[in-house]
C-alpha cells in the first residue's frame, strides 16, 4: 500500500469566522461537540457558535445579574443591553425571570441547572461565571440547549497569590494565634516563636497562573523554589528560577507546600495518609486552591503525629466546614474564610473580565474563556462520532504513560486516512486529543472553541501529518496516532524505536480500538480501564493474571497480547471493569515474567 505524508503545524488560533447567527429557531436543540450526540431533528447545517445580537424585534438584548457584580461590570453591559440586576432570587424566580433574558451573569451560589434552561424556552444564549469554577453550571444542559457557558478565569490571580504568601508568613509566624492570645489578655512570647521563611524551600504543587505568581513572591522573600506540574514549560519555570521536579521528590525535600492545582478525579484528597508519610517531618501546608484535594481527616493525623507542623487553609470540602470540625480547629491550624480572590481589586477585574466575554459572546465572538462546546452540524458529528472518542481516549492514555518530572511540551498526531486533505477536517480531533492529554490534571474543560488556546496557555504544542493512504475513501480515518516527545516514560515499552510515549486506534465496527503501544501491536477496546503488562512469553500467563484479577473479583472484559517473537519479549492489555486494589496491581507486578506494568484509567 503506498502512502505519501504532509506535515502541518496548526497555531493557536482556530481558522474559523465567527459568525453571528440571530435568525435560529428557539426549538432547535443542537449536539454537543463533547457528548457526541447526534439528533435527527437537526437540520444539516454548520453552525459555528449560537449567540444573538439582538432579539427579534431589534431591541437590545437583556442579561440578567443574579448575584453582586463590581460596578465597572454592569457600566460596561449597560452600554450593550438591558440589565436587570436582581439578587437572592429563589430557583422559582429565576426559572420565572429567566424566559425574558438573552444572558445570565452568576457567581458561585446561584444553581444554574437544567430546569433554568427548560424554562427559559431557547431565548438565553450564554451564562456567565464571574469566577473560574462552574461547579453550579449544568453544562451538559447548557450544551444541548444551544446556550454558550462562559467564564473569568484571570482575574484573580494576583489576589490569590497574595492571599497564599499572606497565609504563608502568618502560618510561620503564628500571627492568627498569637493575635487571639493578646485578645485574650495574654502575653506568651514563647509560646508563639515562629520559623523563619528565609533560606527554606516552597513546594508549588501546580505551576499554572496562581502557582508561579506565588513562586515569584517567595522567591522576593529568599525561599528556595520547587514545583512539580506535568505540564509547565520548563523554560518558564527556569526563568523565575524554579526547578521542576517530581511529585514525589516535591514531598519529600519541600520545608513549606504550597497547593495550586485544580480539583479532579486525579487530584482529589491527593493529600492522604499515604503521601504524608513521604513528607520531611515539620513540613508546613498552605492551601488557596480546592479543598478537596487534601484528605481533612488525614491532615488531622499528620497534624497529631507531627509530621506536619501546621497548617494554612482558605478552602475546605465542604463550605462552610462544620462549627466543630477538629481540623478548623486544631490550634496549629490558621483558616480563612475562601478569601482567595476577595480583594477589591480582583471584583472589579472578574466584573469587567465576564461582562466583555458575555458581550463579546452575544455579538457573535469566539470565546477563548468558553467551557462548553460550539455547535456543529449533525452529519459530522454522526461520521466522526467514534473517532472523536477514539482521539479523547488516546490523548488520556498518552499523558498517563508519561513519567519522572518532564512536562509534556510536543504532542505529534498522525492521522492515516484515504480522503484527500480538504476531505477531512481534523479540528474537532485535534481539540479532543488536547481534551484528553490536558483535561486529567486541570480544571479546564476543553472543547473546539478553546483547544488550541488553552493548549498555547500551557506551552503545548501540537503537530499534525496526514498519510494518504490508497483505497476507498468511504471510512474518514484508518488510524490515529498519538505520540509525545522528549518525555520520560512510566511503562518504557511505550516507548517508540525514536523515543516518545507512542499510542496508536483505529475503530472497529463502531468500537475505539488501541492497536498499538510502543513498538507492540495489540487489540483492544478502549472502555472500562487498561492495564498494560510487559512480560516474558511464556505459556501460562494469560491464566495466571486472569486468577490474580479474578481471585480479586475484578472483571476481566478482554486480553490480547502483542510479542516480538516467540519466547520473547511480549506486551499483554488487559480490559478490566472496576479498578484493581493497590494489593491486587502488586500481585500482577511480582509475578516473575512481569517486567513492567501500569494501570491506565479511561
Amino acid at each position: 500500500m503506498s502512502s505519501t505524508a504532509a506535515a502541518v503545524t496548526y497555531s493557536a488560533k482556530l481558522a474559523v469566522n465567527p459568525l453571528r447567527i440571530s435568525s435560529l429557531s428557539s426549538r432547535s436543540v443542537l449536539p454537543s461537540a463533547i457528548s457526541v450526540r447526534s439528533r435527527r431533528d437537526i437540520p444539516h447545517k454548520r453552525l459555528i457558535l449560537v449567540t444573538c445580537t439582538t432579539t427579534g424585534d431589534g431591541a437590545k438584548p437583556t442579561v440578567l445579574v443574579a448575584e453582586k457584580l463590581g460596578e465597572a461590570g454592569v457600566q460596561l453591559l449597560e452600554k450593550f443591553a438591558n440589565v436587570d440586576c436582581s439578587y437572592n432570587l429563589t430557583p422559582e424566580e429565576l426559572n420565572t425571570k429567566i424566559s425574558l433574558c438573552d444572558a445570565l451573569i452568576v457567581r458561585s451560589a446561584t444553581k444554574v441547572g437544567r430546569e433554568v434552561f427548560e424554562s427559559s424556552r431557547g431565548r438565553l444564549k450564554v451564562v456567565g461565571r464571574a469566577g473560574v469554577g462552574i461547579d453550579n453550571v449544568d453544562l451538559s444542559a447548557a450544551t444541548e440547549f444551544g446556550c454558550l457557558v462562559v467564564n473569568a478565569p484571570t482575574a484573580n490571580t494576583i489576589a490569590a497569590a497574595e492571599h497564599g504568601i499572606a497565609l504563608l508568613a502568618a502560618m510561620a509566624r503564628n500571627v492568627a494565634q498569637a493575635d487571639a492570645s493578646v485578645k485574650a489578655g495574654e502575653w506568651k512570647r514563647n509560646k508563639y516563636v515562629g520559623v523563619s521563611l528565609v533560606g527554606k524551600t516552597l513546594a508549588v504543587m501546580g505551576f499554572g497562573k496562581v502557582g508561579s505568581e506565588v513562586a515569584r513572591r517567595a522567591k522576593g522573600l529568599g525561599m528556595r523554589v520547587i514545583a512539580h506540574d506535568p505540564y509547565a514549560p520548563a523554560d518558564r519555570a527556569h526563568a523565575i528560577g524554579v526547578d521542576l521536579v517530581s511529585f514525589d521528590e516535591a514531598l519529600s525535600t519541600a520545608d513549606f507546600i504550597s497547593l495550586h492545582m485544580p480539583l479532579t478525579p486525579a487530584t482529589s484528597k491527593m493529600l492522604n495518609d499515604e503521601t504524608f508519610a513521604k513528607m520531611k517531618k515539620g513540613v508546613r501546608i498552605v492551601n488557596v486552591a480546592r479543598g478537596g484535594v487534601i484528605d481533612e481527616d488525614a491532615l488531622v493525623r499528620a497534624l497529631d503525629a507531627g509530621i506536619v507542623a501546621q497548617a494554612a487553609l482558605d478552602v475546605f470540602t465542604k463550605e462552610p466546614p462544620a462549627k466543630d470540625s477538629k481540623l478548623v480547629q486544631h490550634e496549629r491550624v490558621t483558616v480563612t474564610p475562601h478569601l482567595g480572590a476577595s480583594t477589591m481589586e480582583a471584583q472589579e477585574g472578574v466584573a469587567l473580565e465576564i461582562a466583555e466575554a458575555v458581550v463579546g459572546a452575544l455579538n457573535g465572538e469566539l470565546a477563548s474563556t468558553a467551557v462548553n462546546a460550539p455547535m456543529v452540524s449533525a452529519e459530522v458529528l454522526a461520521e466522526l462520532k467514534p473517532y472523536v472518542v477514539l482521539a479523547e481516549q488516546l490523548g488520556r492514555l498518552a499523558v498517563q504513560l508519561v513519567g519522572g518530572g518532564s512536562g509534556v511540551k510536543n504532542v505529534k498526531v498522525t492521522y492515516a486516512s484515504a480522503r484527500a486533505t480538504d476531505d477531512l477536517d481534523t479540528r474537532l480531533l485535534r481539540a479532543m486529543i488536547t481534551k484528553g492529554i490536558i483535561e486529567p490534571i486541570s480544571d479546564v474543560y476543553v472543547n473546539l472553541v478553546n483547544a488550541d488556546y488553552t493548549a498555547k496557555q500551557r506551552g503545548l504544542r501540537i503537530s499534525e501529518e496526514r498519510v494518504l493512504l490508497d483505497g476507498s475513501p468511504e471510512s474518514p480515518l484508518d488510524t490515529i496516532t498519538v505520540q509525545l516527545c522528549n518525555v520520560e516514560s512510566k511503562f518504557a515499552s511505550a516507548l517508540s524505536e525514536s523515543g516518545e510515549v507512542k499510542v496508536e486506534g483505529r475503530v472497529k465496527d463502531g468500537v475505539p480500538h488501541l492497536t498499538k503501544v510502543g513498538s507492540f501491536e495489540v487489540d483492544v477496546s478502549l472502555e472500562g480501564s487498561i492495564i498494560l503488562c510487559r512480560q516474558v512469553d511464556q505459556p501460562g500467563m494469560i491464566g495466571t493474571v486472569g486468577s490474580i484479577l479474578g481471585e480479586s473479583n475484578v472483571n476481566v472484559s478482554f486480553m490480547s497480547v502483542g510479542r516480538i517473537a516467540p519466547r520473547k519479549q511480549a506486551v499483554m492489555a488487559i480490559g478490566v471493569d472496576d479498578m484493581p486494589s493497590k494489593e491486587t496491581l502488586k500481585k500482577i507486578g511480582e509475578i516473575p515474567a512481569v517486567e513492567e506494568f501500569v494501570f491506565l484509567k479511561l
